[in-house]
């Protein structure tokens, strides 16, 4: 038997969306083991005045099994 946890969780990137999600994953990897799986729950992108993307940023949901 199994037991999973599921965290939530805000990443951003000048990059783009899924190096967002690299990097929110690589920070909760650091204190966070045996991650399975991740869920990207929303995608948002801030600004420039002239309409330009100036960074994205998702909120997504991290799921690890409890030792």
């Amino acid at each position: 038997m199994s037991v999973t946890k599921v965290i939530e969780l805000n990443a951003s990137s000048a990059v783009g969306i899924e190096d967002a999600v690299k990097q929110g994953l690589k920070k909760a990897s650091a204190t966070v083991k045996n991650v399975r799986g991740v869920w990207v729950n929303e995608i948002k992108a801030a600004t420039n005045d002239d309409g330009s993307i100036k960074e994205w940023r998702i909120n997504m949901r991290i799921n690890f099994v409890v030792d």
